[in-house]
């Protein structure tokens, strides 16, 4: 398959910064933090906003196991949830693949590409495009907050002509 150089996108380094626009970074670095339990925990206070908004809309917690993916990843569809966040929090201190895409007038926009620090992990706002759970290099477990209810939360969106996603050398 012969992609154009405007399809190819390369992961970059998943930072607070980098991806505000898409979401919440879920990591305890830099975060607000206060000891609680006489001192023998520290509470890492409000890492991220769940959403569940539409009929019966409750927040659930979901462990996933993922598959990893071979790369240069072929990223041909996208997803979004227009009822409710999503959160990926790895249970391995093993990096994983990030895709968001902006809105755009016909669907999502260009993709952007993060590659997760081991530990850190990202939770969607409502209606943004996303790809699939990408775990690197052997299976991975998650905890997954969800929005659960009535109502169909889930709509797939599919390009064209697929992108393709690399990651960096050091991986």
């Amino acid at each position: 398959m012969d992609l154009r150089v405007d399809r190819i996108i390369k992961a970059q380094p998943l930072t607070r910064e980098a991806f505000a626009r898409f979401g919440e970074v879920i990591e305890t670095e830099g975060a607000h933090h206060y000891p609680i339990n006489n001192g023998r925990c520290e509470r890492y206070h409000a890492l991220a906003t769940a959403e569940a908004g539409g009929p019966n809309g409750s927040v659930i917690i979901n462990i996933f196991k993922g598959t990893p993916y071979s790369f240069p990843l072929q990223l041909s569809m996208v997803e979004r949830h227009p009822l409710g966040s999503q959160a990926f929090i790895p249970l391995s201190p093993r990096p994983f693949l990030i895709v968001v895409c902006p809105d755009d007038k016909d669907g999502p926009g260009a993709p952007h590409a993060f590659l997760t620090r081991p530990g850190q992990g990202v939770n969607y706002p409502r209606n943004l495009w996303h790809g699939v759970l990408t775990p690197i290099g052997g299976p991975q477990d998650f905890l997954v907050v969800d929005r659960g209810g009535d109502g169909s939360n889930l709509e797939e969106f599919y390009f064209s002509h697929p992108y393709e996603i690399h990651l960096p050398e050091t991986v």
